[in-house]
């Protein structure tokens, strides 16, 4: 399986280490505010053209699998101390 391309960067250098979409200068906290906020897809990536889509959506989907990973038991040590 080949490695998913990174899409988050975090340099001291830009934005004092503000996790941002990598190529630009584009926090990805702007992302959830977008939704949060009620605004679509669609509308971030129109205020923000230096962020591709796929971009988005890699990040998006990096934040849903790190949600539901760390929601899940860890079944070895429910096994083990049974």
């Amino acid at each position: 399986m080949a490695a998913k391309p990174t899409v988050v960067h975090s340099d001291p250098e830009i934005l004092g280490g503000t996790p941002v979409f990598v190529g630009t200068r584009v926090p990805v906290q702007s992302l959830f505010d977008y939704l949060e906020g009620g605004d679509t897809l669609d509308e971030f990536l129109r205020q923000f053209p230096s962020v591709k889509r796929a971009q988005a959506v890699a990040a998006l989907e990096l934040a849903r699998d790190t949600l539901l990973t760390s929601a899940r038991p860890d079944l070895t040590k429910i096994f083990l101390t049974t």
